[in-house]
């Protein structure tokens, strides 16, 4: 497994990490146990050093299944959790006080059966909390020995230069993908000034350019897609013109549709890190096949001039979600 070095923080980690949310969160049923901690230990035996959970994920059950399936590694990994919500729920709305900042630390640190938190991130900027104070508290952290380095999670531009005025930032996570590509207007360009890696979640368009979607896929009342309008059966019949993209690619490559995804991300700089996530062995190493599909100039070019082609259809949140982000 290839590294790569999150913007100028000194941090290194695995060139993919493992984004472990859906193995408590989000897109149905809990794994079982003792299966999520098999995968996420079969992860770091194939070379992931990079893993990446919540406060808002159970809440909580997410920190204490990676931390047990870590605990014999320990010192070998990077962890970053995330605080920012109330009581660790994203339904109750943001909450980054100090106080709770704190509390969610030393919570989380003992769900991690850890002595320190990788990198810590807030999780979604609180407009009630000026950023000086939020970076400030980390800071504070920092000083403790509780927290190495300091995270944003889809913060706009403004956030981002206030937080890193006061502790500087080692790695922005926001959804960066071929299906969602806002990112490089303004926030790549910021991020390469100051130094700041950046941490791709969904980069496989929450399974969307994986090819085993169509205007037919359907999802559980409890798959946090079924409420996304990206994902409504129209959007995903008019959005296919993108799957066969990725999938033409992947034919004349002998690659699958997720390694070529997963390659084009990191092509795009040195410095960006997807996290895809799978409750799935098989996954798991398809994803981490993509570390060694090489996209050449040639390639790159022409999937930049066919993705500026395609018109998207769908917006990425529903409007009670939409409000929490890039701020």
């Amino acid at each position: 497994m290839q590294t790569r070095m999150l913007g100028r923080s000194g941090l290194e980690v695995s060139a993919l990490g493992l984004g472990c949310m859906g193995l408590s969160f989000g897109y149905g049923p809990a794994t079982d146990r003792a299966e999520a901690i098999a995968l996420i230990r079969a992860a770091h035996e194939r070379g992931v050093t990079f893993f990446d959970t919540a406060e808002a994920y159970g809440p909580g059950t997410n920190e204490e299944v990676v931390g047990e399936a870590l605990a014999p590694v320990r010192d070998a990994v990077v962890i970053a959790t995330k605080f920012g919500f109330r009581n660790g729920v994203p339904t109750e709305g943001v909450d980054s006080r100090p106080e709770r900042i704190r509390q969610v630390a030393d919570a989380a640190l003992a769900r991690l059966k850890t002595d320190r938190i990788d990198l810590f991130y807030q999780h979604r900027v609180d407009p009630d909390v000026p950023m000086e104070d939020v970076a400030g508290t980390v800071k504070e952290l920092i000083q403790a020995g509780k927290v190495k380095h300091f995270g944003l999670s889809e913060a706009g531009a403004s956030s981002i230069r206030a937080a890193h005025a006061v502790q500087p930032v080692a790695a922005l996570q926001s959804e960066y993908s071929m299906f969602w590509r806002e990112p490089e207007a303004e926030i790549l360009p910021l991020l390469e000034e100051l130094g700041i890696g950046f941490v791709p979640f969904s980069p496989l368009g929450k399974g969307f350019l994986t090819g085993r979607m169509d205007g037919t896929t359907t999802f559980a009342k409890d798959d946090f897609r079924s409420t996304v309008p990206r994902f409504s059966p129209a959007a995903l019949a008019a959005n296919m013109a993108l799957v066969d993209l990725v999938g033409s690619i992947a034919a004349e490559k002998g690659a699958t549709p997720a390694q070529v995804a997963l390659a084009w991300l990191l092509a795009q700089r040195p410095w960006i890190v997807p996290i895809p996530g799978t409750t799935k062995l098989h996954r798991l190493e398809e994803n981490l096949g993509g570390v060694d599909v090489m996209l050449t100039g040639g390639e790159l070019t022409r999937i930049a001039q066919a993705l500026d082609g395609i018109a998207l259809q769908g917006e990425r949140y529903a409007p009670s979600h939409q409000r929490l982000i890039n701020r």
